[in-house]
């Protein structure tokens, strides 16, 4: 380290002193910052979705969480209950405070571009013998600042990794806020499919009990055999039984929501909800438009992954700054007296200003591995960006597929249920008039039964479908944006163009 330089307090000192710093502002500008300039990854994506749909030119848009997707179901409780998980549920809770913690790691960065400034005082008690035994109290009182220009670039690529590393969590708590909804809306949309089936078995239950009472006055006449009693009893107690395991599942469905909006299972009831397997499939929103572009413009997974290659590009020149030497300026200036009647007199003042330049010569190595450890961790990050897009595209495709042919089978399944009611009305009308065996009225309702029953799971997994979609294109249908400030990075940083290379440095902060 070079020692401190001593001045005196001559116009001729502070005119160079002037020009010292004039020069090394002029130094500091003319500097670049070291590493590659952040260009977004190149995606070759296809101009539209293989499944059939309703496409229009995507529009870049913010990717906002609080966008409320989940009204296109028009459910008032549903609305509710994703007010109460969005205040209360733990998982977003903690993304929130990921997010504010890189938002602080960032800031603390930033601080890089200032220089340090502190202050000492003391008092010391000694004795000396430079010129006969003297005991003494000198106390000290002084301020110091020192300074490492970024000449290399080194904290502004910090910085900029740290915003970008913010902008991911931001996504992230984007992306935990649309998982936690899809999965409430899931099991929401789920109770009240087993709320139809629990009704749908309770109808079934009591027209078997009749059945049965059927039976056993055919069989107290002499008319049926004891047979069709087992046959009937049979059947009534297999219903009851099926619809209790329903009541289970319900439960069960019933805490998982209470968990998500934040609540205890027992401090939480969901009244049943009468509806037909019509009312039910009413609710399934039509298929939304876009892109596939629209898709990497909304998705925060897709974007976190893009800020996150944009943090370790910028880590690249974190490490490559390592090569070059680093300068410190150093200030410092106070009092120190043999006694405090004369601290702050003219000979007790001292002060200094100081510079040091200093380049590692040897170090085994060590920075060029941690260039070559930076370089393989934006390569990474590059593959995982272009994996998330490639997992995105293929969810998209998945549930619109799937919503392809579920409309098509659901049509089928209620002609089904209609021949099969048929079937079970003309069975009984056979039965009672003694031209057919209680078998092939038992074979007609198991098979009424299970026709109805398929159709309801149809319609429940038409909304499932449906919110996988939503929550795969983003969470938008329809580009409402919910009241409030929104928690996510903005705007549309994943790709707004996929084709395009353009570079940029940093994103907004959110």
């Amino acid at each position: 380290m070079t020692p401190p330089i001593h001045l005196c307090p001559r116009p001729a000192a502070r005119l160079a002193a002037r020009l010292a710093g004039s020069a090394l502002a002029v130094l500091l500008a003319g500097c670049a910052a070291v590493g590659p300039d952040y260009v977004r990854p190149r995606m070759d994506i296809p101009p539209a979705y293989k499944e059939s749909g309703p496409w229009k030119t995507a529009r870049p848009q913010a990717i906002d969480s609080h966008q409320p997707w989940w009204l296109a179901y028009h459910d008032s409780i549903l609305n509710g209950l994703m007010q109460q998980a969005d205040r209360a549920n733990q998982t977003i809770a903690q993304a929130e405070a990921q997010y504010r913690q890189a938002r602080a790691l960032a800031d603390a960065a930033r601080a890089g571009f200032w220089p340090s400034v502190g202050a000492s005082a003391g008092v010391t008690r000694a004795l000396t013998n430079s010129s006969g035994v003297k005991e003494g109290t000198y106390p000290t009182l002084g301020l110091s600042a020192s300074w490492e220009p970024d000449l290399w670039g080194s904290v502004r690529r910090a910085v900029e990794a740290g915003n970008a590393g913010a902008q991911a969590s931001a996504d992230d708590l984007a992306a935990a806020r649309l998982s936690i909804q899809a999965a409430l809306a899931q099991d929401y949309l789920q109770l009240r499919v087993t709320d139809l089936l629990i009704g749908l078995y309770a109808v079934t239950t009591e027209a078997y009990t009749r059945a049965l009472q059927l039976t056993q006055s055919q069989y107290a006449v002499g008319v049926a055999l004891r047979s069709d009693v087992a046959l009937a009893e049979s059947q009534l107690k297999t219903a009851q039984a099926q619809g209790v395991d329903l009541q289970a599942q319900r439960s069960q469905l019933e805490h998982a929501i209470a968990i998500l909006i934040g609540k205890a299972p027992a401090d939480f009831a969901l009244p049943a909800e009468k509806l037909t397997a019509q009312q039910l499939g009413a609710r399934l929103p039509a298929i939304p438009t876009g892109l596939p572009s629209d898709l990497l413009e909304r998705r925060p997974d897709i974007a976190g992954a893009e800020r996150r290659v944009a943090q370790a590009n910028a880590n690249i020149g974190v490490a490559k700054a390592a090569y070059f030497p680093s300068l410190i300026l150093s200030a410092s200036g106070g009092d120190s007296s043999t006694g405090f009647a004369t601290l702050f007199d003219t000979p007790s003042r001292v002060w200094s200003l100081g510079a040091a330049l200093a380049q590692t010569l040897f170090d085994g190595g060590l920075r060029k591995a941690h260039s070559a450890q930076a370089v393989a961790a934006y390569d990474a990050s590059v593959a995982q960006y272009k994996q998330t897009v490639l997992n995105g595209l293929q969810q998209v495709e998945d549930n619109l597929a799937l919503l392809r042919v579920l409309d098509h089978e659901v049509v089928l399944q209620d002609q089904a249920v209609q021949a099969s009611q048929l079937a079970e009305r003309l069975a009984l009308a056979q039965y009672r008039a003694g031209t057919a065996t209680y078998l092939s009225v038992v074979t007609a309702q198991t098979l009424s039964l299970a026709n109805q029953r398929s159709a309801v799971q149809l319609r429940g997994r038409q909304l499932a479908a449906s919110v996988a979609l939503i929550t795969a294109t983003g969470g938008g249908w329809d580009g409402r944006t919910a009241a409030g400030p929104p928690m996510a990075s903005t705007p549309a940083r994943a790709i707004a163009d996929a084709t395009s290379s353009t570079s940029e440095s940093q994103k907004p902060t959110p």
